[in-house]
């Protein structure tokens, strides 16, 4: 799978490449994470790629016709999705990670500065949020989507990912939190690790599991 982050920072974004299981998961080639420089696409001399909004207002906008020329540049592919990383966007959650992992090509759009021209919305397929709070840019979640997404490719985290029970996995159509685990030491500053744990009664142990297994609203 591969993913596109146009940005005017790339290389903060290119420390991704040495980050544990996704690290590993570029090096390996079951995914591909390629910076756009926006810069690049910047005009005149001075490479321009914002402007002073219409009416007026505090700060500078991103400009359309700019990042028209950015998301052009990227080879378009069928199983895809542009994805404008923006506060007022659809929030992230797992459920739309699992629906990104299935595609062959997740472009993420980052805004910066005070804003983009609202035109820019007409050229993506989603605009996603990661919370409700606002961020110098979009790289940060760009960066947080990716190591989402890439979680739920076969083969990134290894073969037996499918029988895995993390935090809000889907079990039998339900989302849920995962059951509390524990490790060395048995007890630490009066808290013990509950019996059932060490007990080595597998089934006892498996049920355990799932009656401690919290549904998520």
């Amino acid at each position: 799978m591969k993913f596109n982050i146009i940005t005017l920072f790339p290389d903060f974004c290119k420390s991704i490449d040495s980050y544990s299981i996704i690290g590993r998961a570029i090096k390996n080639g079951v995914i591909k994470v390629t910076t756009v420089d926006l810069r690049q696409f910047g005009l005149g001399k001075h490479q321009q790629v914002d402007d002073k909004p219409f009416g007026g207002g505090v700060g500078m906008l991103l400009r359309v016709d700019v990042m028209d020329s950015a998301i052009n540049s990227i080879k378009k592919q069928k199983n895809s999705r542009i994805v404008l990383l923006s506060p007022q966007g659809k929030q992230f959650s797992q459920k739309i990670a699992c629906k990104y992992s299935k595609l062959d090509q997740v472009t993420f759009v980052c805004g910066h500065y005070e804003g983009f021209d609202e035109r820019i919305r007409n050229l993506v397929d989603d605009e996603i949020s990661i919370g409700p709070y606002v961020l110098s840019g979009g790289e940060i979640p760009a960066l947080a989507m990716i190591d989402a997404v890439s979680r739920q490719i076969p083969d990134v985290l290894g073969k037996e990912k499918s029988k895995e029970i993390e935090t809000f996995s889907i079990v039998d159509d339900i989302q849920i939190k995962e059951y509390p685990q524990y490790t060395r030491p048995n007890e630490y500053r009066g808290e013990a690790v509950p019996e059932i744990l060490i007990s080595g009664n597998h089934n006892e142990i498996e049920k355990w599991k799932s009656d401690n297994m919290d549904k998520i609203a």
